[in-house]
């Protein structure tokens, strides 16, 4: 695996964490969407990046969850500026980071 292809797989293994997350607690789900209204008021994320992430977080629950861990080109893009960032706690994050590494030592 290269570089970029662990960089992407290990991003997955995080937004896979956030579904996780989601599932228990869906208040996260307003608070992305908050995010992304933010980001086409102020224009800090690219507006095609912002109304691209508003388009499938208006998409039904399933299909949201299934999105954050799709690994098309377009969800590849998207996951790099993510409006589920902050969704895990550090603990949270940390333990899928060690856990990508276990799976995933060279």
């Amino acid at each position: 695996m290269n570089g970029h292809q662990r960089i992407e797989e290990q991003s997955i293994w995080l937004h896979r964490a956030v579904a996780d997350k989601l599932r228990q607690d869906t208040a996260l789900l307003a608070k992305a969407r908050r995010r992304v209204e933010g980001w086409l008021m102020d224009g800090s994320v690219h507006p095609r990046y912002a109304a691209a992430w508003q388009d499938v977080l208006t998409l039904s629950f399933e299909e949201i969850l299934e999105r954050l861990t799709e690994a098309s080109e377009t969800m590849r893009a998207l996951r790099q500026c993510s409006p589920f960032a902050g969704a895990l706690t550090p603990q949270e994050r940390w333990d899928v980071l060690r856990r990508f590494r276990e799976t995933h030592k060279r």
